[in-house]
């Protein structure tokens, strides 16, 4: 079954290039040229992958991820035109996945993409025997991809959902922020370190009563982060 792609930028010339090539490795291929268009087609349809750009007319790609992640963990991958490390940050904190910098190869887009798609597939086949996992008052359904806190369920991103479950899946473990980084993000992933304290800190955020009494995601200083 071919795959679904949504290409969302302002530069017509752009996305026109990126249809053409996805489309001759036989993905099937929407675009959209604002951020307004773009959560529409996100609302309508099911995507397995979704290109956004930064700089969009209406809303911008980051106000356009945020409100995905309200109702999807479809992979974002953020195309930005400024090599800020700030924003880069910023995008993965409205809930992105991953981002790339322009002006990009396109052989580098289509190798990003593919990265994502092998790790989403094999995440889901290994979730066919999952379990659902309880401690304390916090309960993660593997296969539905839910957690709850208290019987209230806790509304995660895709990445937020990956860094939990393996570490409720290996508890008192200590994972290393770099091991955390290959582990979930990939080897081949160009961030860096600072992108698993963004996403265990919105973790806390969301799952904890005390963020900064956490009672479930812990840090071992100098070491990494565990689950207790």
């Amino acid at each position: 079954m071919s795959k679904r792609v949504l290409v969302v930028d302002d530069e017509k010339l752009i996305v026109k290039g990126i249809r053409f090539s996805l489309e001759q490795d036989g993905m099937e291929v929407d675009c959209a040229y604002d951020g307004e268009e773009a959560l529409e087609l996100a609302k309508d349809k099911n995507y397995d992958i979704i290109l956004l750009d930064v700089m969009l007319p209406k809303l911008t790609g980051f106000e356009v991820c945020q409100q995905i992640r309200e109702f999807s963990d479809v992979p974002v991958v953020m195309l930005t035109a400024k090599g800020d490390d700030m924003d880069k940050i910023l995008g993965l904190e409205y809930g992105a996945d991953d981002y790339i910098t322009k002006p990009f190869n396109i052989l580098e887009v289509k190798a990003r993409i593919k990265a994502i798609m092998r790790r989403t597939n094999s995440k889901d086949s290994a979730k066919e025997s999952a379990k659902v996992i309880e401690s304390k008052d916090m309960k993660l359904d593997c296969e539905g991809r839910r957690v709850y806190v208290n019987e209230r369920e806790i509304n995660l991103t895709a990445k937020e959902f990956e860094v939990l479950e393996l570490l409720m899946l290996n508890p008192n473990k200590v994972y290393s922020r770099e091991n955390l980084l290959k582990i979930v993000w990939g080897s081949d992933y160009p961030g860096d370190v600072r992108t698993v304290d963004v996403h265990i800190r919105r973790l806390r955020e969301k799952i904890e009563s005390s963020p900064s009494e956490p009672k479930y995601v812990h840090t071992k200083w100098g070491v990494g982060y565990y689950f207790a």
